[in-house]
């Protein structure tokens, strides 16, 4: 508890305090595309989206509160699923692990539907939902078949066939048109997976390190 809660505050922090200064200026810039394109319609009806935070101070606390308790849940995800392995942890594993958890939570379902920033052109939520599940367990699937040390090449093709399988089905597509231009959708994109990445390299490398001084 005491590495999933410190790692997972510090790496949420540090996801933040990186996304405030690269994300964050990305998607309040499509927010004005996404602003201007439903001024420019103004008979489309939209959906209400119900209470959201009021830009400035508001915004940017609950935005760095819910990015630190999502850490937490994260670090939970991630040291409960390395401790029922039995294997001892340290910040080399972590890091691995982390790396691992990016892999199938951010990067392999980012082959399909890679982040997409406000105003931006995507499929239904249900649909999305569901090939991002099936991927990252798909995805973790395949790594869990292939890491492992004694895996015959059966097993080790069926971890080929796991990581391959979503995407040969295929993402589901876009709907409507965007209102953000491409360039700003492919610099929205990588800011997201790089700090992404960094947040789960910090999450296990810091756990990691906690969990291996407390057991000492």
């Amino acid at each position: 508890m005491l590495a999933v809660f410190s790692s997972g505050a510090l790496a949420g922090f540090v996801l933040f305090a990186v996304q405030h200064f690269t994300v964050i200026p990305l998607i309040e810039t499509a927010e004005t595309y996404e602003n201007a394109a439903q001024q420019s319609h103004p008979g489309v009806v939209h959906e209400d989206e119900g209470w959201q935070p009021a830009n400035g101070w508001e915004r940017t606390s609950f935005t760095a509160l819910t990015t630190m308790l999502s850490g937490i849940g994260f670090a939970a995800m991630l040291f409960g699923s390395l401790a029922l392995t039995g294997s001892r942890v340290n910040a080399r594993r972590g890091a691995l692990w982390g790396l691992a958890a990016f892999a199938c939570f951010a990067l392999a379902p980012a082959f399909g539907l890679p982040p997409q920033p406000p105003g931006t052109a995507v499929a239904g939520l249900y649909e999305r939902q569901v090939w991002w599940t099936g991927t990252a367990i798909a995805t973790a699937a395949g790594l869990w078949l292939l890491a492992g040390r004694g895996r015959s090449w059966p097993v080790r093709l069926g971890g080929v066939v796991c990581l391959s399988l979503p995407h040969l089905i295929g993402a589901p597509g876009a709907i409507g048109q965007s209102a953000v231009p491409a360039q700003l959708i492919h610099q929205f994109t990588m800011a997201s997976l790089a700090t992404t990445g960094l947040f789960w390299l910090v999450l296990g490398t810091i756990g990691g390190l906690i969990y291996e001084r407390a057991e000492s």
